[in-house]
């Protein structure tokens, strides 16, 4: 069983930052792959970045490349998602999620371990 609990979301301006961070408890966290889905206002939940269980391996959504940056400390069983540049359209609740898997999967079946979520909203 692994619990994850998100934080650092908040408010922010168009063009400014802001760095989420997922603890995870259990002692097999290092082997879980770790992924940042969102739900914008109205539609559905999508993928936005995941790392892989060493963090040598990650994936994007298209529009964010460039600008967030996923990384883990496995010593911390933390994951963080490092979100620049950020644009009203970013404006939603980021989910945590895990699974025992390899690479960094992109798709929300492959993942059955969720944390509560953390507002994230982008005024222009």
């Amino acid at each position: 069983q692994v619990q994850l609990v998100e934080s650092g979301g908040g408010v922010v301006q168009a063009g400014g930052s802001l760095r989420l961070s997922c603890a995870g408890s259990g002692r097999t966290f290092s082997a879980y792959a770790m992924a940042w889905f969102r739900r914008p206002p109205g539609k559905e939940r999508e993928f936005v970045a995941a790392i892989s269980w060493s963090g040598d391996s990650t994936s994007y959504l298209d529009s964010v490349k460039g600008r967030f940056a996923i990384s883990r400390d496995n010593a911390k069983n933390t994951v963080y998602l490092q979100m620049n540049n950020l644009k009203p359209e970013d404006t939603a609740v980021y989910y945590c999620a895990s699974h025992f898997v390899k690479g960094a999967p992109m798709t929300e079946s492959t993942y059955d371990y969720w944390g509560q979520g953390t507002q994230v909203t982008v005024s222009s």
